[in-house]
């Protein structure tokens, strides 16, 4: 039977469920209650998520939380996370009250530039079209009036238009290399609105557009927060010994790719898990973020860490190109709740709050791997999860993670423990 289908677009909710079922699941009804389980007895609420994307069968919920207790700059934040991994909530929460008695994190917006190409082919003359382009450069800036004024009006807009030769690179290959200022928009649609004037624009007989569009490596966009106290206030004891495993630990991440990647991955736990919570586009983060963490040819770590008389000193740098206004930032109820329980910060306060939420989770996983290690706090949120898989009962649970609160956790060691428990009942 052919699973090739004809217009599916076309058809309803229910009808894509029910040709999913019988083409995919042999028709099976309990497919079919999990799917109609997750919809939001709200229709009007249930019509906005249909909306967000094609094809919409059901939602797919991830859990919602807050993590309490941070200082930034002198004023407290309770961060919102949406994530499904256990422990990164918890580990946020823990190292926010941590700092909060060491004096907070500080955090500064760097720069705000996004960029935006238009990228061609030319296989004439490089001078004549050096002269061409700055014959059309105003040109350029103008054919753009009519989409940058409201941005205008927030502080945003173009702000320069280059040339670039790339044909090293690529044989008759040359950019337009545009630079903008989007206020609180993340500024995806406006950048290519923009870019799709300029090219129209620029194009003639000999000039062959191949494509314009925004750029998601956002290098002059960036953010730095840190953290910082005397090196005896980390660790109740042998606080110079952690202190300096901690060092190397980055030191490692900046010298091992293998291990950077798992290192950043941390990281993005906090920061995807903040992006997604106030509407933005973590996947447009995380690319930006992995190509800034390859900047010098090699992939490191994204955050560093040093001491220096008696001081220890962790801190991150990253890019993060967000919106407060635009996409799903005012469109989606918890994304709104998000921005509202963050106080309505601007584009640049969120850019603040994020990388904290990356730096912190860095701080958390960091400590762990160099005193107890990773697994101790990670299993242990994982507990209950395995427990849930086991369908225990409440009694059962309870009995459990007490049974676990001294032993080592893993998957098989529960099964086991639950095993016996079933059978000496």
């Amino acid at each position: 039977m052919s699973k090739i289908v004809n217009g599916f677009s076309k058809l309803t909710k229910l009808e894509k469920i029910d040709w999913l079922i019988s083409t995919y699941f042999n028709a099976d009804t309990k497919v079919k209650q999990v799917l109609l389980q997750y919809w939001n007895s709200n229709p009007l609420l249930q019509d906005l998520h249909d909306d967000f994307i094609e094809n919409t069968i059901s939602n797919y919920y991830l859990p919602f939380g807050i993590a309490p207790n941070f200082v930034i700059n002198g004023k407290d934040y309770t961060i919102p996370m949406a994530i499904e991994e256990s422990s990164v909530v918890a580990a946020a929460s823990l190292v926010a009250k941590f700092w909060s008695t060491r004096g907070g994190f500080k955090a500064n917006v760097i720069s705000t530039v996004k960029i935006g190409q238009v990228h061609f082919m030319f296989e004439g003359d490089k001078n004549e079209l050096q002269k061409y382009f700055t014959s059309k450069k105003e040109n350029l800036f103008k054919v753009t009036e009519a989409i940058t004024e409201n941005m205008k009006k927030r502080g945003g807009g173009i702000l320069n238009i280059e040339l670039r030769d790339k044909t090293a690179d690529l044989d008759n290959y040359y950019q337009l290399h545009v630079t903008f200022e989007t206020a609180d928009s993340m500024g995806a649609n406006f950048i290519n609105s923009c870019l799709e004037a300029i090219a129209q624009e620029f194009q003639k007989e000999d000039i062959q557009i191949v494509m314009s569009i925004l750029s998601n490596y956002v290098p002059e966009c960036l953010v730095h927060a840190e953290v910082s106290c005397k090196v005896e206030e980390l660790y109740a004891e042998n606080s110079e010994l952690f202190a300096q495993k901690f060092i190397q630990a980055v030191q490692i991440a900046n010298a091992e790719p293998h291990r950077a990647v798992t290192h950043n991955k941390g990281i993005m736990n906090g920061i995807d898990a903040v992006v997604i919570a106030t509407g933005n586009d973590f996947r447009a983060i995380e690319a930006g973020a992995h190509a800034y963490a390859a900047k010098s040819g090699r992939y490191k770590s994204l955050t560093n860490a040093s001491i220096e008389n008696g001081i220890f000193k962790f801190w991150i740098e990253i890019p993060l190109a967000l919106g407060t206004v635009g996409g799903l930032t005012k469109l989606h109820p918890l994304s709104k709740l998000s921005l509202k329980l963050l106080e309505n910060p601007s584009a640049k306060e969120l850019m603040q709050i994020i990388a904290v939420a990356g730096l912190a989770q860095n701080f958390a996983a960091l400590r762990a791997l160099t005193t107890t290690g990773i697994q101790k706090g990670h299993m242990k949120m994982h507990l209950t999860n395995i427990i849930k898989q086991l369908g225990a009962s409440d009694e059962e649970k309870a009995y459990l993670i007490d049974y676990f609160e001294h032993k080592t956790i893993t998957h098989n060691a529960v099964v086991e423990a639950y095993n016996n428990l079933v059978g000496d009942k």
